[in-house]
């Protein structure tokens, strides 16, 4: 059982050998990486790779560790015993498994992503420490005992938010998804628009890693706004020649909302413009 990347994901050798070392290790895979890298969707693709459900837990800060075993819900218990459900008679009836816990007893092997785990308190991939490492947890309300039919494939993506504990760290295998230079994202495009005219894609590169070098720039554009931009290029019929026309150092690309996401670098590109054409 061996990821190789598939079709759809240009996957380079070092990203392959992290993923399958991951699995041999039996640890979680830390992925990190700038947004727009392939963090979350490399959880798809090796899934899909390898014939695995995929279970996703999507991190927001609110989140707590214990959500993702199970929840209690007292309150609607409460609500059907002033009733007369019969269902209180069942403690189980008002427990909701969590995704660790599905990934716990999925009838085969999963592969299971805690997206974000930054987002959430400093505190919280402690609190999956002993469940990740022993593949099991208790559950109180019924002192049962829940441990994985098949331990799941974990990956846990990260945007660097905030630093991770050294002992959760410990238990992870690491890699950091390095953006990608020109010619893996010549691969990239080429996997997502297969039939695009090569001129256009070279002259959009171009433009596009002018702008990741501009000085002062807020927020680089990444790989998927690279994808977006392009798209609407297309939809667009705007023709390599435009392109070749502007200097991305000085001069605002077309369609610059699929590149810039904030003012701050919008307003930065309209001053290189303005100081572009005096100096002209």
């Amino acid at each position: 059982m061996r990821f190789t990347g598939t079709d759809t994901y240009v996957a380079t050798p070092d990203l392959m050998v992290a993923v399958n070392a991951a699995i041999t290790l039996q640890r979680p895979l830390l992925v990190k990486g700038e947004p727009g890298t392939g963090k979350t969707i490399l959880a798809h693709e090796v899934a899909g790779a390898l014939g695995r459900p995929i279970i996703e837990w999507h991190i927001k800060s609110t989140t707590k560790a214990m959500q993702g075993l199970y929840e209690y819900d007292a309150v609607t218990r409460l609500r059907d015993s002033q009733l007369g459900d019969e269902r209180v008679r069942d403690i189980r009836n008002y427990i909701k498994p969590g995704k660790l816990w599905q990934s716990f007893t999925a009838d085969s092997q999963p592969v299971l992503l805690i997206d974000e785990v930054d987002k959430a308190d400093i505190e919280f991939p402690n609190d999956l420490l002993l469940e990740l490492d022993r593949m099991e947890f208790h559950v109180y309300e019924t002192q049962e005992t829940v441990k994985a039919r098949h331990r799941p494939i974990v990956f846990i993506t990260s945007n660097n938010e905030k630093e991770l504990p050294d002992a959760f760290l410990r238990r992870c295998f690491f890699h950091y998804i390095r953006f990608p230079d020109r010619d893996t994202m010549e691969r990239i495009v080429e996997v997502h628009f297969p039939r695009v005219h090569k001129e256009l894609v070279r002259e959009a590169l171009s433009v596009f890693f002018e702008m990741r070098e501009v000085p002062g720039l807020k927020k680089k554009p990444s790989t998927s706004e690279l994808l977006d931009w392009l798209k609407l290029l297309l939809a667009e019929d705007v023709s390599p020649e435009v392109l070749r026309a502007k200097d991305a150092k000085t001069l605002i690309p077309p369609l610059h909302g699929a590149l810039l996401k904030n003012e701050q670098d919008v307003h930065l590109f309209e001053r290189l413009a303005f100081l572009a054409r005096r100096g002209s």
